[in-house]
């Protein structure tokens, strides 16, 4: 039986352990691993051909999608690759108008989630040829001679075919508090204002479309998804602890700061190797350490006093 496809499957752990791994090497087998594994995707055994009728010279004029189906509540089926044709002229260039494209036209029972289609609800993230990505404003390779392969987010439960299980995901991102907390009582209908300065630490935060990209890119978010959060979690997180407007920054990092909610970060560097978005989550990881670091260091000194 298939599982599930990732950017890495089934690898050993080779960065379990302490914080004090060599970020630069750690970082080069990973993306070893990744190679390797999409060269195991190409020899894998089972295809089921959508149309087998298809010859040699109409497929040679066609890109093929590989894409993965299965259907966990049908007892009967099983994980496997179907292999799609499509003529790329008629298609726009993205990802997501190749799967648009193959459920209407040849296979509606495909499931997949979209919405905006412009890269901002974050819907439509999958995994595109070995990197987790968002498939409305993934480009799709025009080299006809390569298949494209299309698998769920890895290491996540499969609903159904490109469809996740996103309820941890969500709940732990529900544990941040992803709001404006105050303490001090507003003051009529004024806003809260910020100075320039302050705006612009916001930057590169609050752009996040919360697709769980990073997250399921993450080794340390395979190892440990029911107590370390991950980057795109941790990246809001840190979005509402630099906010000038927030009044509570010390409970905020009091509260992160137990069990391995952050610290379990290995600096591997691949969510933000593989955000869509273009933001960097492991910079605001760096940055979050040393604000909590800082803050038990003030704690344990106002405790000695």
């Amino acid at each position: 039986m298939l599982q599930r496809l990732s950017a890495v499957i089934r690898r050993p752990m080779f960065w379990h352990g302490t914080h004090h791994h060599d970020s630069n090497d750690a970082t080069k087998r990973l993306f070893d691993t990744v190679s390797s594994t999409v060269k195991g995707i190409q020899q894998i055994n089972y295809v089921v051909e959508h149309d087998p009728k298809l010859t040699v010279e109409e497929k040679a004029k066609m890109k093929q999608f590989l894409i993965y189906r299965y259907d966990p509540a049908d007892e009967n089926d099983f994980p496997k690759y179907v292999s799609y044709y499509v003529d790329l002229k008629k298609i726009p260039p993205m990802y997501l108008d190749a799967l648009l494209y193959i459920k209407d036209n040849y296979d509606s029972s495909l499931s997949l989630r979209r919405s905006c289609r412009e890269g901002i609800c974050g819907s439509c993230s999958m995994n595109c040829n070995g990197l987790h990505k968002l498939a409305c404003i993934h480009a799709i390779d025009t080299d006809l001679t390569q298949p494209a392969y299309i698998t769920p987010l890895g290491h996540m439960f499969v609903v159904k075919d490109l469809v996740v299980d996103m309820t941890n995901f969500y709940t732990q991102y529900k544990t941040i508090d992803p709001y404006l907390k105050r303490k001090t009582p507003k003051e009529g209908n004024k806003e809260y204002i910020q100075s320039v300065e302050d705006r612009k630490l916001l930057d590169g935060l609050y752009e996040c479309v919360l697709c769980a990209c990073c997250s399921t890119s993450c080794p340390s978010y395979w190892w440990h998804p029911d107590r370390y959060l991950g980057p795109a979690v941790l990246m809001q997180a840190y979005r509402w602890i630099v906010d000038s407007r927030d009044e509570y920054t010390d409970e905020r990092l009091e509260k992160l700061a137990e069990d391995v909610k952050v610290e379990d970060c290995q600096n591997i560097g691949m969510c933000s190797f593989t955000c869509p978005k273009g933001l960097d989550p492991q910079r605001s990881m760096n940055h979050l350490m040393k604000l909590i670091e800082e803050y038990k260091e003030r704690k344990i000194a106002s405790a000695t006093l």
